[in-house]
C-alpha cells in the first residue's frame, strides 16, 4: 500500500473512523452500563446477565450508527488501487458530502447497508464483555484489585475471542458496506441482505474455508490493541469518576 499509494495511505479515512469509533463507543458502553444498572440492581452480575445485556446495547449501537460505518467504510477505501475491476470507484469531498451522495444515488435505505451482518455481529461485543466480566470475576477472586496489566491482558484475550469468531461475518459487512461491488454474471450493485449467504458461499467456493479467515491476523492486531487500550481507559476513567463522586459526596456530609 505506501508503494503504490504513498506513506499516508495506511491512515486514509483516520477522521472518520475516530468520529465513528467515538460514536459507537459512546452508545454501546452507555447502553450497557445503563441495561445493566436497572436489570442487577446492586446483585451480582452472571455470564449469562452479562451476555444479554451485551446483545441488547449491541443491537441499539447497530441501529443508531451503522450510517456512520457505511460511510466511513467507503471514505477508507476511497483513492485505493483496486485489482478487482469490478468495483466501482467513488469521488467524496468528506463525511457530510459522502452522506449526500449516497442518499441521492442510492437512496437513503443505503445508509443502513449491512445492518443484517452487523445484527449478528452484535455477538462480537457481547462475547467480548462476556469473557472480559468473566475474566475478571475469576481475577478479583484471587487478588482484592487489577492491575493495569491484568485489565489490558484479558480485554486483549476476550477481543481476540470475539474477532475470531465473528470475522467471517465481519468480511461480509464490509463488503456490504463498502456497497460498490458489482455482482457478476447479473452485474449489478451489492446492496440487499440477501447476498450475504451469497458472499460466504462465494468466498468458500474461490478460497475455500480459509477464504472466510483472510486477513484475520491484521483484524486481529488492529482490535485486540484497540480493546485492550479501550477496557484499561476504561478502568482507569470509572474508577477515577467514582473516586471524585466519593470525595463530592464525602464534602457534602
Amino acid at each position: 500500500i505506501i508503494k503504490e499509494e504513498g506513506l499516508l495511505a495506511p491512515y486514509r479515512g483516520w477522521f472518520p473512523v475516530i468520529s465513528s469509533l467515538c460514536c459507537s463507543n459512546f452508545v454501546y458502553f452507555y447502553t450497557f452500563n445503563s441495561l445493566k444498572a436497572i436489570w442487577v440492581k446492586g446483585q451480582n452480575s452472571t455470564t449469562g446477565k452479562d451476555l444479554v445485556v451485551g446483545f441488547v446495547a449491541g443491537v441499539v449501537n447497530v441501529l443508531l450508527t451503522t450510517p456512520l460505518w457505511v460511510v466511513n467504510t467507503r471514505l477508507k477505501l476511497q483513492g485505493a488501487k483496486f485489482r478487482n475491476e469490478d468495483i466501482v470507484p467513488t469521488n467524496y469531498k468528506g463525511i457530510i458530502d459522502a452522506f449526500h451522495q449516497i442518499i441521492r444515488d442510492e437512496g437513503i435505505l443505503a445508509l443502513w447497508n449491512g445492518t443484517f451482518p452487523s445484527l449478528l455481529l452484535v455477538f462480537n461485543p457481547a462475547i467480548q464483555f462476556m469473557f472480559y466480566e468473566g475474566l475478571k470475576r475469576q481475577l478479583l477472586k484471587k487478588r482484592m484489585k487489577l492491575s493495569s496489566v491484568d485489565v489490558f491482558i484479558i480485554g486483549a484475550v476476550a477481543k481476540a475471542i470475539a474477532t475470531t469468531v465473528t470475522y467471517p461475518m465481519q468480511t461480509v459487512q464490509s463488503i456490504l458496506r463498502f456497497g460498490r461491488h458489482r455482482l457478476n454474471p447479473e452485474n449489478r450493485t451489492l446492496g440487499s441482505l440477501r447476498n450475504v449467504l451469497y458472499l460466504l458461499h462465494q468466498r468458500v467456493r474461490r478460497f475455500g474455508i480459509i477464504g472466510l479467515y483472510k486477513g484475520l491476523e491484521a483484524k486481529l492486531l488492529q482490535t485486540v490493541l484497540t480493546a485492550a487500550l479501550m477496557f484499561l481507559v476504561y478502568e482507569k476513567l470509572t474508577a477515577a469518576t467514582f473516586t471524585v463522586m466519593g470525595l463530592k459526596r464525602a464534602r457534602k456530609h
